[in-house]
C-alpha cells in the first residue's frame, strides 16, 4: 500500500518520539542504578511516619501476641498519636535516660520497668509528689512519650528478657526448650561470679555459698520473681546455684541459708534488678530495628543505681 507524504511524515515523527521516550526511560533506569541514587531512592520509598500507637501495635503483632486486657504495659506519659522521631529502649526511664534521649532527638522511650516509682505507675499522689511533677515537666519539655514494655516482653517466645542475659553469658546452647534448668560446663562458684561481673559489667555481687563449690546446674531468674517463685524453683530442680536479679532478704536469702545448713547444695547469686534485665532490653533493639527501617532505635542502659563503697 502506498503512503501519502503526510502519512510518511507522521510515521517518521512517531518513530522519533518512540525512540526519544525509550531513551529517556532507559536513561532514567540506568540513572537509578547508580549506587548513591539507588540509596536515595530507597530512602524515599521507605520513608514512613509512625505514631506511638503504630509502633506499639507493630511490636505486639511481630511478637505474635494479642493485646492484653489487664497489663501494666500502658503509655505512662504523652500521646499515642504523637509522630515518632526516634526510639530509645531502657530498663528504667530515669531522668538521665530522658535527658540522653532528648539529645538523640528521640521522642519515644520504651521502658521495661515503671516510670513513677510504683508497680502500676499510680499517679494518685502526683499532686503532692514533687519528684513526679518534675519528671512529668521534663518529659513535657522534650515532648517525650513513655510506654512500658514489661508483660509483653516476658510473654514472647522465648522470653526476651531472660534471653538477653543468657546470650550475654553464652548459655543458649545449654538449656533445653521447656526446661528451667540450664546445665553449663562445671566451674566454681567464684569463677561463675567472675563471669557475670565480666559479661554483664557488674562491679560487685552478693552470694551465699562456698566459693569453691562446683556449679553446673543453674536456675536463672533475672529481675524480681518473688520469694515463692525462687523457693519453688529450688524445691523442684535442686540446682547448684539460683541466680536472681533481686530478692527480699528475709525470704529467699534466709531460706537458702537455712537449707544449706540442713544439707542443701544450692548457692545464691544476686545480680541486681536493673543489670540482670538490661541485656533483654538491649536485645530488644536488635529485634525491633529490622522491623522499622529508617527509624533511629537506640538502647540506653539505666545502669546500677548503687555506689559500692
Amino acid at each position: 500500500m502506498m503512503l501519502t507524504e503526510n502519512q510518511s511524515d507522521n510515521n517518521s515523527q512517531n518513530r522519533r518520539k518512540f525512540i526519544r521516550n525509550g531513551s529517556v526511560m532507559l536513561g532514567a533506569a540506568a540513572f537509578m542504578q547508580i549506587p548513591f541514587v539507588s540509596f536515595a531512592r530507597d530512602i524515599l520509598y521507605n520513608q514512613q511516619q509512625y505514631t506511638v500507637q503504630n509502633i506499639i501495635d507493630l511490636i505486639i503483632k511481630e511478637a505474635k501476641l494479642s493485646p492484653f486486657k489487664n497489663t501494666v504495659d500502658t503509655i505512662k506519659f504523652g500521646s499515642a498519636d504523637q509522630i515518632v522521631t526516634g526510639i530509645v529502649s531502657t530498663m528504667f526511664p530515669t531522668v538521665a535516660v530522658i535527658q540522653e534521649a532528648a539529645k538523640l532527638k528521640a521522642n519515644f522511650i520504651i521502658a521495661h520497668e515503671p516510670t513513677f516509682y510504683s508497680a502500676t505507675d499510680n499517679l494518685a499522689q502526683q499532686e503532692t509528689n514533687a519528684m513526679i511533677q518534675k519528671k512529668q515537666a521534663l518529659l513535657k519539655e522534650h515532648g517525650i512519650v513513655i510506654w512500658r514494655f514489661h508483660d509483653y516482653s516476658h510473654f514472647m517466645q522465648p522470653d526476651m528478657i531472660s534471653l538477653g542475659v543468657k546470650k550475654k553469658m553464652g548459655w543458649e546452647p545449654y538449656q533445653k526448650k521447656g526446661e528451667t534448668l540450664i546445665n553449663i560446663p562445671a566451674l566454681t562458684l567464684k569463677q561463675l561470679i567472675h563471669q557475670f561481673k565480666k559479661n554483664l559489667s557488674i562491679q560487685h555481687l552478693r552470694t551465699i555459698g562456698d566459693l569453691q563449690q562446683s556449679c553446673s546446674s543453674i536456675v536463672l531468674l533475672p529481675g524480681a520473681w518473688g520469694a515463692q517463685a525462687h523457693i519453688n524453683a529450688i524445691e523442684k530442680n535442686s540446682p547448684d546455684v539460683l541466680i536472681v536479679g533481686e530478692m527480699v532478704e528475709w525470704e529467699t536469702a534466709e531460706y537458702i541459708r537455712d537449707a544449706r545448713k540442713m544439707g542443701s547444695k544450692t548457692a545464691l547469686i544476686i545480680l541486681g534488678h536493673s543489670v540482670s534485665e538490661e541485656p533483654g532490653m538491649e536485645l530488644f533493639v536488635d529485634w525491633l530495628k529490622p522491623k522499622i527501617p529508617g527509624l533511629s532505635i537506640t538502647h540506653i542502659a539505666s545502669g546500677d543505681p548503687f555506689l559500692w563503697i
